[in-house]
């Protein structure tokens, strides 16, 4: 075969594989959402003269090509394992793989965004809190901090994100619970912690707090693999998470009122559990306000519990110790709303929030 042939081949085959692209791309069917990476994908761009003109009309489309080229998940994947096994890159998208378990590069730390998440919370003891209340702080560490050194990756100075918050909440007494965790203590696929591994955790929050909880647990397995957030974001092939929840009397119990949707629910939502995340087995996953209440508690304490995602698996534990938790999330329900639904006299009050929150705390409102 000569070399013009083989030329003209080539053009050939690869006009024929564009053109079969741009056909796929126009009609293959889009979708508004991937699970893979728990997102909205992007929207056909407005066709308009100023779109045009302002540069918009490209842009968007770009993106939107990008959001929905064909076998658009495989070639992620693809990527993925190349760079990890062909170039030995250390990470993908910010995600890396260490001994089985994935987690994000968190750094560095953003000083600017530790002292938002500070005024907000003081915005809060201002406004709200008084000598009644007994106020409290807890850092979650999040899973890099304990990978990172192993690992040769990069993360936030634990200590110094600590100290310097701490310097910026002096109204809030601290509850150190880093020493309690390690990697193991969360999914290997997911950012988020494992409840049963966290029972600890929850008896020390409790005994700063002033509460006793029941320990008597119940372990049982959801029946679904759990494939976590990083699963998406890396486009690594991970294998799945199980994941377990924990019940006893006050749990199976309690009931809970969704001030977000208007209604009632219980501890674990099966219905969400089956859907896109299954980590929102609990508690049904992120809303602004909902209360949990323990018709068994004798004590009459009540908890306002200031709170990211991570709230939702250890809340269900600490319910033993009280009549009443609120659960709280700012990055949903602003803080002037609050006094329309929550008496905050005689209430115990526990910031408890996950570096990632803490060092991205433009989410909070």
């Amino acid at each position: 075969m000569t070399t013009k042939r083989k030329n003209w081949m080539v053009c050939v085959l690869a006009a024929v594989f564009l053109a079969a692209s741009f056909l796929m791309c126009v009609f293959l069917p889009k979708g508004e959402y991937s699970d893979s990476e728990r997102r909205k994908l992007a929207a056909p761009p407005e066709l308009s003269a100023d779109t045009i003109f302002n540069g918009r009309f490209m842009s968007e489309s770009e993106t939107y090509v990008q959001d929905h080229f064909p076998f658009r998940d495989q070639f992620r994947t693809l990527k993925a394992l190349s760079a990890a096994c062909l170039f030995q890159r250390k990470d993908n998208n910010g995600i890396y793989v260490f001994e089985g378990s994935a987690a994000a590069m968190e750094y560095p730390m953003d000083e600017a965004s530790l002292s938002r998440a500070a005024s907000r919370f003081r915005y809060l003891y201002q406004k709200y809190l008084d000598d009644s209340n007994k106020v409290y702080l807890s850092i979650i560490p999040d899973k890099n901090c304990y990978l990172a050194e192993q690992s040769g990756h990069l993360s936030i100075d634990y200590s110094l994100l600590e100290e310097q918050l701490l310097q910026q909440t002096g109204f809030a007494d601290y509850i150190s619970i880093s020493d309690l965790l390690e990697s193991g203590d969360y999914y290997r696929t997911d950012v988020h912690w494992r409840q049963e591994q966290i029972t600890d955790v929850a008896e020390r929050l409790a005994q700063a707090m002033g509460a006793t909880l029941s320990k008597d647990y119940k372990e049982n397995l959801l029946e679904r693999d759990f494939y976590g957030v990083y699963c998406g974001q890396s486009a690594l092939p991970l294998a799945p998470d199980s994941l377990y929840y924990l019940t006893n009397d006050a749990i199976e119990n309690c009931t809970v009122y969704d001030f977000q949707n208007n209604r009632a629910g219980q501890v674990y939502d099966f219905g969400r559990a089956m859907g896109k995340d299954p980590y929102e087995l609990f508690l049904s996953g992120p809303l602004s306000l909902l209360t949990m209440e323990n018709p068994q508690a004798q004590a009459g304490r009540e908890l306002i519990l200031f709170r990211d995602s991570f709230g939702s698996s250890i809340a269900p534990l600490l319910i033993s110790g009280y009549s009443k938790i609120t659960l709280v999330d700012i990055r949903y329900i602003h803080p002037d709303y609050l006094a329309r639904f929550i008496d905050f006299e005689g209430c115990d009050v526990l910031f408890l929030y996950s570096t990632l929150v803490l060092n991205n705390s433009e989410t909070l409102k």
